[in-house]
């Protein structure tokens, strides 16, 4: 199919979605793998990731917006291609208004962490304020989209205090993969800039379940020595 279009139109919408399934996975038990390592209630066609990206990449060379006005988010593949365009909108105000709809929509890890926003010193306070607004919403998904946002300040000690002081806005988090998020944070926080993140662990800003999560992922690091891995022990809390 070609993927470089000018304009998309809703026979071409059709002709993707088709597309699409004749290059799916036929094998159930591949299909149903897929489903399970995503978590998503969403139809699984079990293409390969790369293959997504390359697709995406395609459309992007066309008129990208017009394929993503079809919001063509009927199955898992549809939405990480999706995504992957989306996370390459150079207008702000445009990547907001899909990202918005977007978030609404995805309903897996995976779909979230496929977003590669291309932050700079022109846009990171607005990705910065946008990430403080997602974390405040009711859509479990946006929030982690929200949290994975912080790993790209991860090295601005300016932005970086002003985030740790919204780690206590998850107190009472109970979506697994939004505390997997913030886990997942603390630990790359610990291991870039180790006093910051162990000030995160000592004052125990995280709820419960998150804190033994980045404990847990630290302990699994390469990066980290023996000796601060055992320190840390002290700091899990019992859930």
């Amino acid at each position: 199919m070609e993927l470089k279009k000018t304009n998309w139109s809703k026979a071409d919408a059709k002709e993707f979605l088709s597309y699409l399934n004749s290059i799916a996975e036929t094998n159930e038990e591949k299909i149903n793998w897929t489903k399970r390592i995503y978590h998503t209630d969403l139809p699984v066609l079990a293409i390969k990731v790369p293959v997504l990206k390359k697709i995406a990449k395609e459309i992007n060379k066309g008129n990208a917006m017009s394929f993503l006005s079809l919001n063509l988010y009927s199955n898992f593949e549809s939405c990480l291609v999706g995504g992957c365009i989306i996370s390459k909108i150079n207008d702000f105000r445009l990547l907001t208004q899909c990202l918005d709809k977007y978030s609404q929509i995805v309903d897996s890890w995976a779909l979230c962490d496929c977003l590669d926003f291309q932050i700079n010193e022109e846009n990171e306070e607005k990705f910065f304020n946008l990430s403080l607004d997602y974390i405040k919403s009711i859509y479990p998904f946006r929030r982690r989209i929200g949290v994975r946002i912080w790993f790209k300040f991860l090295e601005k000690e300016n932005y970086l205090n002003i985030l740790i002081s919204h780690l206590t806005d998850f107190k009472d988090e109970s979506n697994y993969y939004v505390n997997m998020a913030l886990a997942w944070f603390v630990a790359e926080l610990f291991v870039k800039n180790r006093e910051i993140g162990l000030s995160v662990f000592e004052k125990r800003v995280l709820n419960p379940f998150a804190q033994s999560k980045a404990i847990q992922k630290i302990k699994e690091s390469f990066r980290v020595s023996l000796e601060d891995k055992k320190f840390l022990e002290k700091f899990k809390i019992k859930i």
